[in-house]
C-alpha cells in the first residue's frame, strides 16, 4: 500500500501536513525527534569552528580524568611501546635484484637507522630519540586528533634531517581570518584538496611569555621544489575533504564528564556520611527542656556538644531520660551506584574502541574465554592504529632520512628518485601482543607455521621481534653451545639442548631441523649436515 492509497500525500505527491515519513528517523512529528536538530554540512563546516573547544576539553579530560589518562597511556604503550622498529623491505623484484641482495641491503640500512633513531640528534631540540618522538606524536594524535611534525635540515649533526613536533593549535589561518575554499584550518589547498602550504603561528597562542609573536604566522610549503617534504600532518580522515583531525575522545566527552562528576559526588557523599554516626532523638518538648534546665535551653545544647567526642567505636554514651540514639542510615544504594558505573564504563569503552577490560584494566569478572575475546578485539584496533601511525609518521620520517643517506653515498641506491617507492618499502614492528596462555599459544604458533598459514616472520612480529635477529641469535647461541660441549667432552646432542632446542626431540628430529630441504626430501646428494649447522 502506497502513501497515496492511505491518503498521506496530495495529488502532486507531496506529504500532507501532519503525516509521517517513510523512515522513522526522518520524522519531524514524533516526540522522539521533534527537538533533534540535525543538518547536512561538510566535514570542515562541522569541525573547524568547534575544534579549539573540543581540543581544550580533550586535553583537560586527559589531565584530570583517570580513565581518560589511562586510556591514552594504554594506547601509547600498546601501539608504540618503547619504539617502532624498522624492518626494511625493498621491492627487489621491481629493482631487478634478488632476495640475497635485498637481505644484505636491508641489514645495512637497518643498522644505520638504529643508530640514527636511538640518538637524540633526530630531535630538533635534542631531547628525544625516535621512540620518544613517536610516543609524542601518538599522544598528540589522541588528545588533539592530529599531530604536526616539521622536518628540518640542521647543521652540525651527524645527519642533518631532524624533526620538531609542534602543538596543532598553532596551525590556523593567518590573522585568524575566516575559512575559505582555498584556506581551511591553516591549510592552503588546491581544487582537489591537496595541501599546498601550511600556516603556523610562530608561538603558542597562550604561553608563559604572554602574547609575544602571537600575531605572527609562518607559511610553510608542503614540499620543496625538488619534492622533499617540509610538513608532516598526521591525522585520521573520517569524512571526505576533512582538513583537520578530530580528538579521539570527542564522541564520549559528555559521558566522561558526567560520569566523572557523578563519581565525585558519590565519593563526597560517602565521606560526609562516614562522619555521622547517628541522631539523638528526645521525647521532651522545647518547653519541657527549658523548664528542666531552669529556662536555660542553651545549657542543654552545650551539654550535647560534648557527646560528639564520645561517638567512637565501642563507646557507651549516657543519655538523659527520654532520649534515644538512632543510627544514621545513608540514603542511596552502593549496589545501584556500582551497576550504573559498570554500564557507563561499558558504553565509554565502546566509544573508545577498546573492550572495557582493557580500558579499565579490570579482568576480575572475566573468564579465560572472555579475556581472549577482549584481547583479540583490542589487538585488531591497536594494529590498525599502528599501521596508521607508521604510514603517516614513521614511514615519511624514514624516507626523508634514507634520501639523505643515499645523497651522502652511505647507502647504495642507483636511480633512487626513479625507484623511490621500491627502495623505501618497509614494515614497522611495535610491542608484542603478549601471552595469555604461553603453552597453548606457543603450540598454536608452531602449528600455524607447520601447516603453512604463518611464518616465523609473522609470529615474531606479533611478539614485537624481528625474525632475522631471532634467527641470528639462535645460530650464535648454537655455535657457542657447540664450543662448550666440545670443551667439556659433551655430545652434539647436548649442545643442541644447551642452545635451547627441545630436550624431548630425538636425534633424527634435531638433525632434520638443521638439514637442508634436499636432505629432508631424500635427495641422493645431500649437503653435509655439519656445514649446514655451522
Amino acid at each position: 500500500m502506497s502513501f497515496n492509497e492511505i491518503g498521506m500525500v496530495d495529488r502532486h505527491g507531496n506529504l500532507l501536513a501532519g503525516s509521517d515519513t517513510a523512515y522513522d528517523s526522518a520524522s519531524h512529528n514524533s516526540k522522539e525527534f521533534t527537538d533533534w536538530a540535525a543538518y547536512n554540512a561538510s566535514a570542515d563546516a562541522d569541525l573547524l569552528g568547534e575544534l579549539g573547544t573540543i581540543v581544550a576539553r580533550s586535553n583537560d579530560l586527559i589531565r584530570n580524568n583517570g580513565v581518560a589518562s589511562g586510556y591514552s597511556q594504554t594506547v601509547v604503550d600498546k601501539v608504540v611501546g618503547p619504539e617502532l622498529r624498522l624492518a626494511a623491505k625493498p621491492n627487489y623484484l621491481a629493482l631487478g635484484k634478488d632476495k640475497e641482495w635485498a637481505s644484505d641491503w636491508s641489514r645495512n640500512v637497518e643498522s644505520k637507522w638504529r643508530g640514527y633513531a636511538a640518538s637524540t640528534e633526530i630531535d630538533a631540540s635534542r631531547q628525544l630519540n625516535f621512540g620518544g618522538l613517536t610516543q609524542l606524536v601518538m599522544r598528540s594524535g589522541i588528545a588533539a586528533g592530529e599531530s604536526i611534525v616539521l622536518p628540518l635540515w640542521l647543521k652540525n649533526r651527524r645527519y642533518r634531517t631532524s624533526f620538531m613536533v609542534i602543538d596543532p593549535i598553532r596551525m590556523s589561518n593567518p590573522d585568524d581570518q575566516q575559512d575559505t575554499r582555498a584556506l581551511r584550518g591553516g591549510i592552503s589547498v588546491d581544487r582537489y584538496g591537496q595541501a599546498l602550504s601550511y600556516h603556523v603561528r610562530k608561538t603558542h597562542p597562550i604561553d608563559v611569555d604572554g602574547f609575544s609573536n602571537v600575531g605572527e604566522w609562518e607559511r610553510i610549503p608542503a614540499r620543496t621544489k625538488r619534492g622533499r617534504r617540509q610538513f608532516i600532518h598526521v591525522y585520521d580522515r573520517k569524512r571526505p575533504a576533512q582538513s583537520r583531525g578530530e580528538p579521539w575522545l570527542s564522541s564520549v566527552m559528555g559521558d566522561f564528564k558526567m560520569t566523572g562528576h557523578y563519581q565525585k559526588v558519590q565519593l563526597r557523599n560517602a565521606i560526609a556520611n562516614s562522619l555521622i554516626a547517628g541522631f539523638i532523638e528526645s521525647s521532651m518538648s522545647v518547653d519541657d527542656i527549658a523548664t528542666a534546665f531552669n529556662s536555660n535551653y542553651q545549657e542543654y545544647l552545650d551539654g550535647r556538644k560534648g557527646w560528639k567526642s564520645e561517638l567512637q567505636g565501642g563507646a557507651l554514651i549516657q543519655l538523659p531520660p527520654g532520649d534515644k540514639m538512632n543510627p544514621f542510615i545513608p540514603s542511596g544504594s552502593a549496589a545501584a551506584f556500582g551497576e550504573f558505573m559498570e554500564i557507563a564504563q561499558r558504553d565509554l569503552s565502546v566509544g573508545l574502541n577498546l573492550p572495557k577490560e582493557i580500558v579499565h584494566k579490570d579482568f576480575s569478572k572475566s573468564n579465560y574465554s572472555n579475556t581472549r575475546a577482549a584481547l583479540a578485539e583490542a589487538w585488531t584496533f591497536l594494529i590498525g592504529r599502528r599501521s596508521w601511525l607508521a604510514a603517516n609518521w614513521a614511514q615519511p620520517a624514514y624516507e626523508l632520512w634514507l634520501e639523505e643517506t643515499v645523497m651522502r653515498g652511505e647507502i647504495e641506491a642507483p636511480d633512487f628518485y626513479a625507484n623511490k617507492q621500491a627502495y623505501c618499502g618497509s614494515k614497522w614492528i611495535g610491542p608484542g601482543k603478549g601471552w595469555l596462555d604461553v603453552v597453548k599459544e606457543a603450540k598454536g604458533a608452531d602449528l600455524r607455521i607447520k601447516i603453512g598459514q604463518s611464518t616465523q616472520q609473522d609470529e615474531c612480529a606479533e611478539q614485537g621481534k624481528d625474525y632475522e635477529e631471532v634467527q641470528d641469535q639462535r645460530v650464535t647461541e648454537l655455535v657457542r653451545a657447540k664450543k662448550i660441549a666440545k670443551d667439556n667432552d659433551l655430545s652434539e646432542r647436548d649442545a643442541y639442548r644447551i642452545a635451547g632446542f627441545s630436550a624431548e626431540a630425538d636425534d633424527s628430529d634435531i638433525d632434520s631441523y638443521f638439514m637442508s630441504d634436499d636432505e629432508a626430501n631424500g635427495s641422493p646428494t645431500p649437503k653435509p649436515k655439519q656445514d649446514k649447522a655451522a
